[in-house]
């Protein structure tokens, strides 16, 4: 991230990081370049282009473009970061890493709410190579961490909020017993997107599943993974080459693309969500609103500590009266909002937590049904219209 970066307002950076006007004649958006073979006018220029690992220089199409680049340019800078690496989803950006830092033999902590294709990813294909994983209570403080540390442990995974269940993780804690103990400290800030700086919270590789509030249309499958380290840099680089992560140039270019609006959309959603959130509060069969920015939820504290703001996905914890059958029954009633796995659209979603999700660790229990809902950027007066009429559906289901 630039100095001219660091001083200049998030919705300043947004419109004008990643262009390069003045050799794309004129253009305001750079330009889509797709491509494998790149020329060269002589072999030294080629070995010479070769010898530059790690920079932006044309290579070969899988090394990436000036479109790749532009976007990665723009997540470092989203991130707090110095470096950027784009590849094809937001799971790979989560195994990418993962198997960069891991070999045979070493020790991974995971919390227990995380991601369900991460969770999978650790339990399956990294056990298979000989890395153990132990899964972790989210809560955990920096005693906790440092108790479970061992002297193999080589990474931490965090995943604050966690995007099912909304527990917020201390991750300065957890980092600095990571560190203590010579581990590198991975965090999926997908929910914090420019509202958690990771870098001043001790986190060393901060990923990003892309296609949610970058791209933004929920139509592109993209990851990022940001770097503040040189020495990380390479290690990342590296893997990632040797991996063949490669994103397509037409999906890193929608993607920088939504970039351009990604502010104000963070901001309407935040606020619609806020609002839905304080409305659900207080609707007689609700038990609690899973949403670290409402004062009083589960993660108020470190929220508010932590965070400069929130995203629009939380969840709804039922009165232990309704069933699960009575959720879902409240999810397909509900005109406006789909049932999808996704976020960080312009679309609102609904979809049921109990039931749906793995804990090995004794965590993520409530008494009531859970559903997590995202809010999109339809009319606020209209989603809680249709929510209404959802619980209606809901309360006639168990009468």
């Amino acid at each position: 991230m630039t100095e001219d970066n660091r001083k200049r307002g998030f919705r300043t950076t947004l419109s004008h990081i990643g262009r390069i006007t003045k050799n794309e004649h004129g253009f305001v958006n750079p330009p889509l370049l797709r491509g494998s073979t790149v020329l060269v006018p002589t072999v030294a220029e080629r070995l010479k282009m070769s010898a530059r690992r790690g920079e932006q220089v044309l290579t070969y199409g899988t090394g990436g473009s000036s479109t790749h680049w532009a976007l990665e340019d723009a997540m470092a800078a989203i991130e707090g970061g110095t470096r950027c690496y784009i590849v094809s989803t937001g799971l790979a950006a989560i195994t990418t890493p993962l198997l960069a830092w891991l070999h045979a033999g070493d020790h991974l902590l995971m919390p227990d709410h995380v991601y369900g294709p991460a969770r999978s990813f650790a339990s399956g294909l990294l056990r298979q190579y000989g890395v153990e994983t132990t899964y972790y209570p989210p809560e955990v403080d920096e005693a906790g961490m440092a108790a479970l540390m061992r002297p193999n442990t080589k990474v931490v995974f965090t995943e604050s909020p966690g995007s099912h269940t909304f527990e917020v993780q201390d991750v300065p804690a957890i980092a600095r017993a990571a560190h203590a103990g010579g581990a590198k400290v991975m965090m999926d800030n997908t929910w914090g997107i420019h509202h958690f700086q990771p870098f001043t919270h001790g986190v060393d590789i901060s990923i990003q599943a892309a296609t949610k509030y970058p791209a933004g249309h929920s139509d592109v499958l993209i990851g990022a993974i940001t770097v503040n380290d040189p020495d990380d840099w390479m290690v990342l680089h590296n893997a990632g080459r040797a991996l063949g992560q490669y994103a397509s140039p037409d999906d890193c270019w929608l993607t920088l693309r939504g970039i351009r609006t990604l502010a104000v959309r963070l901001q309407a959603q935040m606020e619609s969500a806020l609002q839905i959130a304080h409305w659900l509060r207080q609707q007689p069969e609700v038990a609690q609103v899973l949403h670290p920015a409402l004062p009083g939820a589960p993660g108020h504290e470190l929220w508010r500590r932590d965070f400069t703001g929130a995203c629009s996905l939380f969840g709804v914890e039922f009165k232990p009266s309704f069933t699960p059958a009575a959720t879902h029954r409240f999810v397909e009633s509900l005109a406006l909002f789909g049932i999808g796995a996704s976020w960080g659209g312009y679309e609102s979603l609904a979809i049921p937590t109990t039931g749906f999700i793995t804990r090995t660790a004794g965590t993520g229990k409530f008494a009531g049904p859970v559903v997590r809902i995202h809010i999109g950027l339809e009319d606020v007066d209209d989603l809680i219209a249709d929510l209404r009429q959802g619980l209606g559906q809901m309360r006639a289901f168990e009468a």
